[in-house]
């Protein structure tokens, strides 16, 4: 009598999707905490910028536009990390993974498309978090500023600028061919909201036509519902004219990236 003996291997352990993309953020966390250039746009530039607004703000009639400086100096530090924190050194995240063939490889496995930009987008997100509420803290306390009346509407500015300049960046890697581009295809958007987002000439400032065409560039909404949460004098027409501004820039960025998005090189 022959006995049969069963064997069993050992099951695998079921993955979920945020345990998957938990994975891949802290491989691309480890990978960004090496690259220094993305570390200085990430960690100086937003500190820095700050204090350009501060010194420029000098020479303004704020007192006419309802400001002071501390309400023109906090939103545009949230909108310079944005900018730089997470969607400046996204682009080139993306881009880099796309030629190393990173991007192609994880499609092989079982991570689907939106976990590979999500897990590839959050330490950029979390570093841009991060900075904004320091940002927020230490321009509070150094230029005397007292607690947001309107504090939702500076967070729900600040998430939707997150999601926005995350889902931007992916639609620009889409159209930006090598690493050495990718130091270049970001700047049009950077400095178009740097310049007309209210970021270092408020919009009450300008002449109500050319205010009327910089209310809808991508990063307005999220400086004016920021700037709103701490000024309270946001209605409750133009918050949700932010809100909807901010939301169409988003879903036009997810069609881009669904309709465009390269996962291998370009050739």
């Amino acid at each position: 009598m022959s006995a049969t003996h069963a064997t069993t291997r050992p099951a695998r352990a079921a993955t979920t999707p945020l345990s998957r993309m938990t994975a891949l953020a802290r491989a691309e966390m480890t990978l960004l905490g090496r690259t220094k250039g993305a570390l200085v746009a990430a960690l100086f530039a937003p500190l820095v910028l700050p204090v350009s607004t501060s010194q420029l703000s000098k020479e303004m009639d704020l007192a006419e536009a309802g400001l002071s400086t501390g309400t023109l100096v906090l939103p545009a530090s949230v909108g310079f990390s944005l900018l730089f924190a997470v969607y400046s050194v996204l682009v080139g995240t993306l881009v880099v993974r796309r030629e190393e063939l990173v991007l192609k490889r994880l499609r092989t496995g079982e991570l689907k498309d939106v976990e590979i930009l999500a897990g590839s987008a959050l330490p950029a997100v979390l570093t841009g978090l991060v900075q904004c509420l320091l940002l927020a803290v230490g321009c509070s306390v150094l230029l005397d500023l007292s607690a947001p009346p309107a504090p939702h509407l500076a967070v729900a500015g600040l998430l939707l600028g997150l999601v926005m300049c995350a889902a931007l960046a992916a639609a620009t890697a889409s159209f930006t061919r090598t690493g050495e581009s990718a130091q270049v295809t970001p700047m049009p958007l950077m400095i178009i909201s740097m310049m007309g987002s209210g970021m270092f000439f408020p919009l009450e400032l300008l002449p109500d036509r050319v205010a009327s065409v910089c209310e809808l560039l991508p990063l307005t909404p999220v400086v004016t519902l920021v700037r709103g949460g701490w000024t309270g004098d946001l209605s409750a027409y133009e918050a949700l004219g932010a809100v909807a501004t901010a939301v169409a820039w988003i879903v036009i960025a997810v069609f881009a990236v669904r309709r465009w998005f390269r996962w291998e090189p370009r050739r």
